[in-house]
């Protein structure tokens, strides 16, 4: 994000949480209390489709507020999980929207960050209508440039482009050969 969002909330009063890999800080169907903004690590919003498979909505960073919209909803609309070790800092949802109200600058900073997400959902959505998996991973890695995931991960890349991981796997196998 260009611009942070955190130096405007440096006198909210905010709860430091720890989280391990897989471990889910909020689910479908749970109140929202809280804003969570990513310290360190990295967390997945996802939803759970009915053939087992996960669709990764959101893929939230360090400097990133997770969930952005549910500041705007009573209930989530999908699970937040950690895909890797992440340690977040939350401030009640009540007093994020109060200074929202009241503070100008953190309103251009909060429409700036919400039209990049909203950017990001759109490739997103631009990925998942590609009809094969060469064509999903070659968006994924031109929207990831210089990315490469670590051993073990490439499962959630699977997650993000919406294939099965076996399917990912058949597809970098042909591409090494």
């Amino acid at each position: 994000m260009s611009d942070s969002i955190e130096p405007f909330l440096k006198d909210l009063v905010a709860r430091r949480r720890d989280f391990a890999r897989g471990q889910s800080l909020f689910h479908r169907g749970d109140t929202v209390k809280e804003v969570h903004f990513v310290l360190a690590g990295s967390v997945h919003l996802v939803r759970h489709q009915d053939d087992g498979s996960t669709l990764v909505l959101q893929r939230a960073g360090p400097r990133s507020i997770l969930a952005e919209a549910s500041l705007y909803s009573e209930t989530y609309h999908c699970d937040a999980v950690a895909s890797a070790p992440a340690q977040t800092r939350t401030y009640a949802k009540q007093a994020f929207k109060k200074l929202l109200a009241n503070s100008s600058g953190l309103s251009d900073v909060w429409a700036t960050y919400l039209a990049q997400e909203l950017q990001s959902a759109r490739l997103r959505s631009e990925i998942l209508s590609l009809k094969t998996v060469a064509g999903r991973l070659d968006a994924w890695i031109a929207w990831n440039p210089g990315a490469s995931p670590g051993k073990g991960e490439w499962k959630l890349v699977a997650d993000e482009i919406a294939v099965s991981p076996e399917a990912l796997y058949r597809e970098l196998a042909r591409r090494r050969q």
